[in-house]
């Protein structure tokens, strides 16, 4: 690995870093089933953007690592965050020029599979979720979804504009 590879990689492990770290952030009752999939915002951009070095298999890896800090089935989140991570990368020069409006639908049905499959492995192993616990994330994903893009674009242009 090169110098300027591994000093551009340490930006984007630091944003993933904080996602996972605001999954596990405690929140009150009332607004837990509202918190926002953090990490799959996080990948969803790093995937549309820089799709040869983060792809299926950091999504597993990081999949894992939320399965164990959550305490949830081992592998549910690894497996949703592989098949979200696939279609971004997938159709990445499509969304990379989709306008706001178009960009954010499109998250909302990725972030929508994502919970699709969350509940679907939850069915099969019969643990019981309220609907606003798979609807919630959805919802307020998609609105904090431009101010993720922003914030993620601005890392983004100083790692590549300081090296």
């Amino acid at each position: 690995m090169t110098r300027g590879g591994g000093s551009r990689r340490l930006p984007v492990i630091v944003t993933i870093i904080v996602s996972l770290m605001l999954m596990v952030m405690p929140l009150p009752d009332w607004a837990a089933p509202f918190r926002p999939d953090w990490v799959a915002l996080t990948l969803i951009y790093w995937a549309m953007m820089m799709p040869r070095t983060w792809s299926v298999g950091s999504a597993w890896i990081i999949g894992i690592v939320l399965d164990v800090a959550q305490g949830t089935i081992l592998g549910q989140h690894a497996l949703a965050l592989c098949f979200i991570v696939f279609i971004t990368v997938r159709f990445h020069l499509l969304m990379r020029v989709f306008p706001m409006q178009q960009l954010a639908a499109t998250v909302f049905a990725i972030l929508a599979l994502y919970q699709f499959i969350l509940f679907w492995v939850n069915g099969v192993a019969g643990v019981d979720v309220p609907a606003v616990g798979y609807w919630g994330p959805v919802i307020t994903g998609t609105l904090f979804w431009p101010f993720v893009l922003m914030l993620l674009r601005g890392v983004r242009v100083r790692v590549h504009l300081g090296n």
